[in-house]
């Protein structure tokens, strides 16, 4: 008896799944409907086998109802009261010879202790509770996913058309919800940073030319599940050397991190894996050789300060299409000084030339889904602008966000060709010089950041600066005692206002 919590074992995080009864708050507080007799029902996510054959795919939760839930096994339902947030469970009834292959079935009891939950009840009982509940109005998740574009599979029973439905209150509240991470949710992605920042440390001291990428990957995928209890990758490992840094997610089925790494190249490393659902998201970019040439160094540091001055700004009520237009700024200033492009700034800006550089956006949201919902707000535009297009975010920062912080300079050929063949921005670009990078690759640099009360908290701990590689690839410990790194890690921080953290 007594709380419940998820654990992994050994030094892994224990997490209250309490935590979900207060997600559950947070929902009914934001879809400000206690005045009304409604109930929301989400469905969970589905347990699915390979195509026609019976071999059953690891299964990982639907992130909505997960964060209200907190639920492990496939194919529930759970009901939320938008009065008081009280929460019944729907599970599968399941037939006596599943004890034979999957392991003792569990009671409707073990489930409500385990979960917390207020009730649970079988599936195939949800006409009886609607019934018995009579709601003036069904709440229901139904909508469109501003960053994947993907839409929302709402929950079903028979009997349903019988009631009122709301398709929109649901959506936009728990989104809203997600947005903002609790004290507990933020302990469980600082878990998840810390261990996959150690991975990629392990990586990190591991790498020699002649290595294949997906050795790389293989490294960081051991640690976390070694050490930290993390099945699940928040998404595809992008390993990349040469010139596979500049495709912004290589290491998909067809381009499966499978490059020999070569002794002159670069390498960027994009992994995270998740803890209880929660997603860590780092990029790490250094030489295979362990030392930066000075071409490697000019264009890793441009990608650097960028970072560091970006970091140094955030703060509540700071604007996210104003943190990407000074990380192009940066990057401007740094490929002017190294003869890339010339003119003024002002010039390279205003014809959008550091978003042939850097063509994504800033960073996005992140949470229980590396890309995080809640980006675009009810009202909030695209912009249509090269680089500003493709950003994941346009909202202010607030208190409890957590964002990630991922500048990059890339020498992507058909955006080089494409600005060498446009004579606006040809006039601002040295072509033999920027032609001449085009198999060089890439550089990112990924964090995850916490926007606190006044400032950050950066999460990841991960060598950064020329210094800081080049001596952890040389076996030395991190981190270093005499770190260089302006931006202090782990712990809330602030720069000085009208400063740069330096």
């Amino acid at each position: 008896s007594g709380p419940s919590f998820y654990w992994q074992g050994n030094d892994t995080l224990k997490v209250p799944r309490s935590m979900h009864a207060q997600n559950r708050q947070r929902l009914v507080s934001l879809m400000n409907k206690q005045s009304c007799k409604g109930v929301a029902l989400l469905l969970g996510g589905t347990s699915k086998t390979r195509d026609d054959s019976d071999h059953e795919e690891i299964f990982r939760q639907e992130s909505n109802f997960h964060y209200l839930f907190g639920v492990a096994e496939p194919d529930c339902l759970g009901a939320v009261d938008v009065r008081n947030g009280a929460a019944t469970l729907f599970i599968p009834r399941l037939p006596a010879d599943y004890a034979m292959w999957m392991g003792p079935i569990a009671s409707l009891e073990d489930f409500a202790k385990k979960y917390e939950v207020e009730a649970v009840r079988y599936v195939d009982e949800i006409p009886a509770f609607m019934s018995e509940f009579a709601p003036d109005t069904l709440f229901l998740y139904e909508g469109v996913n501003t960053d994947s574009r993907a839409k929302g599979t709402p929950a079903t029973f028979e009997g349903m058309d019988k009631y009122a439905a709301d398709r929109e209150t649901l959506h936009e509240a728990v989104y809203e919800a997600r947005v903002i991470k609790s004290e507990q949710e933020l302990e469980v992605m600082r878990f998840a940073n810390k261990t996959s920042s150690a991975a990629h440390v392990a990586v990190m001291r591991q790498v020699r030319a002649g290595m294949m990428e997906y050795e790389m990957e293989s490294t960081f995928l051991h640690h976390c599940y070694s050490k930290g209890g993390m099945r699940h990758q928040a998404y595809t490992a992008i390993c990349g050397c040469g010139p596979n840094a500049s495709v912004l997610h290589y290491g998909h089925a067809g381009a499966p991190n499978n490059r020999k790494l070569g002794g002159s190249q670069m390498v960027l490393n994009d992994m995270g894996n998740e803890y209880y659902c929660y997603a860590s998201d780092i990029t790490c970019s250094f030489p295979v050789s362990g030392t930066f040439t000075p071409q490697q160094r000019g264009i890793y540091e441009a990608v650097l300060d960028a970072t560091v001055q970006v970091m140094s700004a955030l703060r509540p009520g700071v604007e996210w299409f104003a943190m990407h237009e000074l990380a192009e700024r940066v990057l401007a200033v740094h490929l002017i000084k190294l003869g890339i492009l010339h003119g003024t700034v002002e010039e390279v800006v205003a014809v959008h030339l550091p978003a042939v550089f850097m063509p994504h956006g800033l960073g996005h949201l992140m949470g229980i889904d590396t890309h995080d919902v809640g980006g675009y707000p009810r009202g909030a535009k695209r912009a249509q602008r090269p680089g500003l297009r493709n950003i994941r975010l346009n909202r202010r920062l607030e208190e409890g966000m957590v964002v990630t912080v991922e500048p990059g300079c890339y020498f992507i050929n058909h955006f080089v060709e494409e600005a060498l063949a446009d004579e606006a921005r040809a006039k601002y670009m040295d072509a033999a010089k920027v032609r001449g990078m085009v198999g060089f690759g890439g550089v990112r640099i990924e964090d995850d950041v916490i926007i606190t009360k006044d400032g950050m908290e950066l999460m990841t701990n991960v060598p950064r600066t020329v210094k800081e590689i080049e001596a952890v690839m040389s076996g030395m410990d991190f981190p270093l005692a005499d770190s260089d790194y302006p931006i202090p890690r782990c712990v809330k921080w602030s720069a000085p206002q009208g400063g740069a953290g330096k």
